[in-house]
């Protein structure tokens, strides 16, 4: 079945503070390239992170930590040139904003003049509110990330659940309000309960963005691969795949060898 195409507005920082407002709940997907871009942002999606998650996506890295500061400004260069409504949010790199905030300024800054990326985001709370602040007071806007932040796994040593504990809860529940209080315009709460996500996400104004963190924040967030079925190993419990295209390609890949194979393909009405 078709979808006609729908006229969406630009999507902002200040739209997306908006429609937390008027209770409008915000989607928000990865996309690493151009064209995958391109039907994300054609589907109305409103924000699109070109997330470090490219690291595992789109280079098999089991984890977040090698992707650089320029493979990133590649990655996030493509999706914004195919882009006419979606906000783009763009990682910072591990190792590209924790040893200082001139460092993490300088990063940021490249981001943005050489990707044309809209935002930027980073892990972290308290221990990073210096590098945030030289960020924003650069006029760069800025989505925090709390809860499981995959650049610190092997702080953590495990993908489990974060924040079960009341120490770390009330942690992190201040990091939020510090947070808001030094101007990032959205917060990725990442695999924490769902109550004190919902906690989290009624006690500041700006927007609460949910992964693995139950249906009482603002919005939503998946790796678009994971969504749509292209990953297949990896099934955690708030993953909802909406195609299995893993499979639908494998065949059709599949059926295009054999075709070739059998001198089927092409065929009369496919060739010149």
């Amino acid at each position: 079945m078709s979808v006609a195409k729908k006229e969406y507005k630009r999507v902002t920082v200040k739209s997306l503070v908006e429609m937390k407002k008027n209770g409008e709940k915000i989607s928000m997907l990865t996309a690493y390239d151009y064209t995958m871009a391109k039907i994300v942002d054609g589907a109305g999606t409103d924000v699109i992170l070109v997330g470090d998650s490219a690291s595992n996506v789109m280079a098999g890295h089991e984890t977040t930590l090698p992707i650089t500061l320029d493979q990133m400004i590649y990655h996030a260069s493509s999706v914004v040139r195919a882009i006419d409504r979606s906000l783009v949010v763009v990682d910072l790199p591990f190792g590209s904003y924790q040893s200082d905030p001139k460092e993490a300024l300088r990063s940021a800054i490249r981001i943005m003049k050489e990707s044309g990326g809209h935002a930027v985001k980073l892990e972290g709370g308290k221990e990073i509110k210096d590098s945030i602040k030289r960020i924003l007071n650069a006029g760069i806007p800025v989505m925090g990330h709390l809860g499981l932040t995959p650049q610190s796994i092997y702080k953590f040593g495990t993908y489990t659940v974060r924040a079960k504990e009341e120490q770390e809860a009330d942690q992190l529940k201040e990091d939020a309000l510090m947070l808001e209080r030094i101007g990032c315009f959205a917060i990725v709460l990442e695999k924490i309960p769902a109550k004190l996500a919902q906690e989290v996400a009624q006690s500041v104004s700006i927007p609460v963005i949910g992964i693995g963190a139950g249906n009482g924040v603002d919005g939503q967030v998946l790796v678009l691969h994971d969504m749509i079925g292209m990953t297949h190993e990896f099934n955690p419990r708030f993953l909802r795949r909406y195609m299995n295209l893993y499979e639908e390609m494998s065949q059709a890949i599949a059926q295009y060898g054999e075709d070739v194979k059998s001198g089927d393909f092409p065929n009369d009405n496919e060739q010149y």
